[in-house]
């Protein structure tokens, strides 16, 4: 049989991906909210969320491979907006860090709301797609941290918690989490998680 004519799978998959991320940009400036955010100012709203804890800006820079004066500028407009303050940085009070006002807080809990758009798009995945793509994209996401393309981020597969195919028996939970100590499968994969701990 003869090949089908075009751009072989995973440059196709490539441009799928570079679509859905146009999809969430678009939707990032849809949903700006009453603050007006730009992505960025929603990544870093997003990104001090996480942790709860004042994050120095080169912190910011790492973590959305981003520059210096982009974070600087984004940070300056988040404290303007009184979603962000400065406090000293308590190992070096030299430092500044910056960390979430009661209203960023606030901000970050909209922010983690999924839009009604994108549920929308992504309830046509069943169970077993949904988890192929986790599967699939924290695969590929852990490819380009090993080659140091992009910031490491907080998933199961650099986790030390994470032990996969400890239950090869369970098809639908083949992994293990030893933080909950509690099996799970490819569907429950997290690309960010809190209690995320780096593996050696």
């Amino acid at each position: 049989m003869s090949e089908v004519p075009g751009v072989p799978p995973a440059q196709q998959l490539l441009v799928g991906i570079a679509r859905l991320g146009q999809a969430i940009r678009m939707d990032a400036w849809r949903n700006n909210g009453p603050h007006n955010l730009s992505p960025l100012q929603s990544d870093i709203v997003t990104f001090l969320a996480e942790e709860a804890v004042p994050r120095r800006q080169g912190d910011i820079v790492a973590a959305l491979a981003s520059t210096p004066p982009t974070v600087s500028d984004a940070v300056k407009s988040l404290r303007a907006k009184g979603l962000l303050e400065g406090v000293r940085d308590q190992k070096d009070a030299r430092a500044i860090v910056v960390r979430l006002t009661p209203e960023g807080e606030s901000e970050a809990r909209r922010l983690g709301d999924v839009s009604r758009v994108m549920s929308e798009a992504f309830s046509v995945l069943s169970e077993a797609d949904l988890a192929a793509m986790l599967r699939g994209t924290t695969a590929v996401v852990k490819g380009l941290q090993d080659r140091h393309a992009i910031p490491v981020s907080r998933m199961c597969l650099t986790c030390r918690f994470f032990q996969p195919n400890a239950h090869p028996e369970d098809a639908d939970h083949p992994h293990h989490c030893g933080f909950v100590d509690a099996p799970f499968g490819d569907a429950q994969l997290r690309v960010t998680c809190p209690d995320h701990q780096p593996a050696d």
